[in-house]
């Protein structure tokens, strides 16, 4: 974090980590570069660690949840595309950092988060920074939020066993879907494209660490035990 003399420059941390984490690793986008420096990240991580906000890994923010890298934010929005004129669906809302960025690029973002307090937190502090195109949804994301598709992008922020069947038939035709998908504790970022007819095309970018994402077409919490979950891929 920089240091100015008298408190912590939050918004040079900012540059720093879009030039050194982001630019020079191949994030391009300069839409996406320009969400990164304007959205304040230490505002959306506990308060205990908001001077490690900018720091090149995730971070714990409650209820087993993370709040992502910046890189691997950065890289997934980079690869959902969102237009300006865009409807994206988020699944797994947590800390809301996704969301601002996602906010600062589409017309109009719905975020889904199972845990209800992380959800409030969320829209809070979303709210508070004047965000107005968000819509907040409390539940299993692995169903989606059909009252609102179809979406011109979907993105999952957990790891997912498979695609869960549900977020295909919510993405709409030329829409793209970005979802880690593999192992619980181990998975490969999926970009799943629907053409015009309807059929997925499949790319891989590399493998990453997710919390599971849980559900009726995810993982089921441990609690639960072991299952067969429903999906593609």
């Amino acid at each position: 974090m920089t240091w100015d003399g008298t408190h912590y420059n939050y918004e040079a941390a900012r540059e720093r980590m879009v030039q050194y984490q982001l630019a020079a690793r191949g994030i391009t986008h300069p839409r996406v570069l320009e969400a990164m420096r304007r959205v304040p990240r230490h505002l959306f991580v506990p308060p205990e660690r908001v001077y490690d906000a900018y720091s090149d890994h995730a971070l714990p923010i409650g209820e087993g949840q993370t709040i992502s890298q910046p890189y691997m934010v950065a890289l997934m929005t980079q690869l959902l595309d969102p237009a300006p004129s865009h409807r994206v669906l988020e699944i797994g809302t947590g800390s809301g950092y996704q969301a601002a960025i996602l906010a600062e690029l589409a017309n109009e973002v719905v975020t889904v988060e199972r845990e209800e307090s992380l959800s409030q937190r969320a829209r809070e502090v979303l709210e508070s920074l004047g965000y107005r195109n968000i819509t907040f949804v409390v539940g299993d994301g692995t169903e989606g939020y059909p009252p609102l598709a179809p979406y011109d992008g979907i993105i999952v922020t957990a790891g997912a066993p498979f695609i869960p069947q549900p977020l295909v038939e919510q993405l709409a035709p030329g829409g793209r879907l970005v979802i880690p998908v593999g192992h619980r504790y181990e998975q490969v970022l999926t970009v799943a494209e629907k053409d015009e007819q309807g059929k997925l095309h499949i790319s891989e970018h590399g493998y990453c660490v997710f919390v599971p994402l849980i559900g009726k077409h995810g993982w089921r919490s441990e609690a639960d035990g072991e299952w067969e979950p429903e999906g593609i891929i």
